[in-house]
């Protein structure tokens, strides 16, 4: 079926099936829908959808990725990634979270909120009952609760330097109480090679002990240098 056959037959079988549907949108949902319907009619539109059905594929200028040559020592940690993909590939240690490390966090970044620094007022406000770690503290440890720093822990010996690219889709679903212990648990999700490195994608969790839902979900984008 033609993409514009499609449409007519589905803004005809809307209409006769629904002839109220329109009414039970929001304004500005119902005013898009007018629109639409409007437009469907005029043979610009549908010369438009015509012409982008006749694009052929080979005129179509498909960019070409660039593969790049590793050195022994990255296709070594490459090659061993490659495999690990979908996998657990850290678990941290148990870190406990204490007021005086919250206070002294606060005192750096200037967030001195009462739920963070107030013990006493905490105890009977908060709904927690407890005062709580800020989630950007959280955050901030990541290089000590994963693989990526120390040289006991540290995942990629071989690399002579690790640069943090960026960070995606952060969520903080449960707060860290004082006094928790919370660690790091990380999935690899992908490694592409990039010039002279290697790009890692990870889903890391900060797991809170005793507590069924996580601190913190994210994904974590670090590059690899030989």
């Amino acid at each position: 079926m033609k993409v514009t056959s499609f449409f007519k037959n589905c803004t005809q079988s809307t209409s006769k099936k629904n002839p109220e549907f329109p009414n039970w949108m929001p304004p500005t949902l119902r005013e898009y829908w007018e629109v639409f319907f409007d437009r469907k009619n005029t043979s610009y539109f549908f010369s438009w959808v015509r012409d982008l059905q006749k694009v052929e594929v080979n005129n179509i200028d498909i960019p070409v990725l660039e593969t790049f040559s590793l050195n022994p020592e990255a296709q070594i940690v490459y090659s061993e990634l490659q495999n690990q993909i979908g996998a657990i590939i850290h678990v941290g240690d148990w870190m406990r979270i204490d007021q005086n490390r919250i206070d002294q966090f606060a005192k750096v970044t200037e967030d001195m909120q009462w739920i963070h620094t107030d013990p006493k007022r905490a105890k009977k406000e908060s709904p927690y009952k407890s005062t709580v770690a800020h989630g950007f503290l959280t955050l901030s440890l990541l290089p000590r609760l994963t693989d990526s720093s120390g040289s006991d822990t540290f995942r990629f010996p071989t690399a002579r330097m690790i640069v943090n690219v960026g960070l995606n889709q952060v969520r903080f679903p449960y707060p860290v109480k004082s006094g928790n212990n919370i660690r790091a648990k990380s999935k690899l999700l992908n490694v592409v090679p990039i010039k002279k490195s290697l790009r890692v994608e990870r889903e890391i969790q900060i797991e809170i002990e005793g507590i069924r839902r996580p601190a913190c979900i994210l994904i974590s984008v670090i590059q690899l240098y030989f």
